[in-house]
């Protein structure tokens, strides 16, 4: 058995793509006839699919096909077409599949101009020294501020007075098509009280564990309230915040059982270098879900970037595989962040992410 596993922990893309069998496998073997609920809930309907591989259960957050056209429809084909039956919802999915009002920032800033073509026979001008950081937006004119304003104020009266029986209907939704809406990620601690109240009716609804947020200590102590007032979780995913020296999630998870952790695994390999075991183990039990992707680690060049599955540095099995062992009730979600070739798209990749992970814990 030992050894099984440890070859599972050995598996490279290479071999998972070269594999015959294996892609035989993902086109000919029939999948699982119903899909598994989770602990303590009663299965929805019966689904021609099941993503949960040796009591792991893998899924995606929505964010995965960002690069597609988005909307409750289309995340419920990408779910069947990738064999998914569990997601974190991303809230723009199902707000703008409800009717939300369109954001004016959408589409402002598009790509910078193309450089003019050279002058025949000028001398060309030095190339200049490329700026640091992240190029800064132009600002906003006036006209545009007031139109973000008028958004902003659109959008919070919009909220307050949609039913939750339309989310109730998006529930039915998934649940006819047999997945599962784990968590939602509304990120909301910077809205108004009222707004705050309507993501956690919201997540209630639509029959997630809670809703996600950015960690941070004046989110934590904005969310921790309302979650446990709906008896739900505030649910926090931090980026690379563990490479500043002293951070740690116990000042959080002090402020209130009902706060829990999404924990973007590959971010915190890639800015540490340190096995994510280590933090699932201490902290399992405060932890609803899992970023799953792979990366490189600080010291590598380029360092902290993010690769296909199985060409990086992160552990992605032994992280499965401690899951799968210790039968912990934690969500694996793909999290498509790596460049997709012009030949492939992001639907295709997340298929193949979903079956790398299947094929490590089968």
């Amino acid at each position: 058995m030992e050894e099984k596993e440890s070859s599972k922990r050995r598996l490279s893309r290479r071999k998972f793509l070269g594999s015959t069998a294996t892609l035989a496998a993902f086109s000919m073997v029939p999948l699982s006839l119903s899909s598994k609920s989770f602990p303590g809930e009663k299965k929805a309907v019966a689904s021609a699919f099941d993503s949960n591989f040796g009591g792991v259960q893998i899924g995606a957050i929505t964010y995965s096909w960002r690069s597609m056209p988005g909307g409750v429809d289309n995340v419920i084909k990408y779910c069947k077409e990738a064999g998914i039956s569990s997601i974190e919802l991303m809230s723009n999915d199902v707000e703008d599949f409800l009717g939300a009002p369109k954001n004016p920032m959408m589409g402002m800033y598009g790509p910078p101009p193309p450089p003019p073509p050279p002058v025949p026979g000028a001398v060309p001008a030095p190339a200049a020294a490329a700026p640091a950081g992240p190029p800064k937006r132009p600002e906003l004119t006036q006209e545009q501020k007031d139109k973000i304003a008028k958004f902003n104020l659109d959008l919070k009266a919009w909220r307050l007075s949609l039913p939750m029986s339309k989310f109730e209907e998006v529930k039915k939704m998934f649940d006819d098509a047999g997945i599962k809406i784990h968590i939602v990620k509304f990120s909301p601690s910077r809205w108004s009280d009222e707004e705050i109240d309507y993501a956690f009716k919201a997540a209630k609804a639509l029959g997630a564990k809670g809703v996600t947020e950015e960690i941070g200590e004046e989110a934590v102590k904005k969310l921790a309230p309302f979650a446990a007032k709906h008896g739900l979780y505030a649910i926090f995913h931090q980026h690379m915040q563990f490479a500043t020296p002293g951070f740690s999630y116990d000042p959080f998870l002090a402020v209130s059982p009902s706060v829990m952790i999404n924990f973007d695994a590959g971010h915190f390999f890639g800015s540490t270098g340190i096995h994510p075991n280590t933090i699932i183990e201490k902290y399992h039990d405060r932890i609803i879900s899992i970023h799953i992707k792979d990366k490189t680690g600080p010291k590598t060049d380029p360092a902290n970037m993010n690769q296909v599955w199985g060409q990086g540095e992160m552990p992605l099995a032994d992280v499965l595989l401690l899951i799968k062992k210790n039968k912990w009730p934690i969500n694996c979600d793909v999290e498509l962040e790596y460049d997709v070739k012009p030949w492939s798209n992001a639907q295709k990749e997340v298929k193949t992410c979903v079956q790398y992970a299947k094929q490590i814990l089968s």
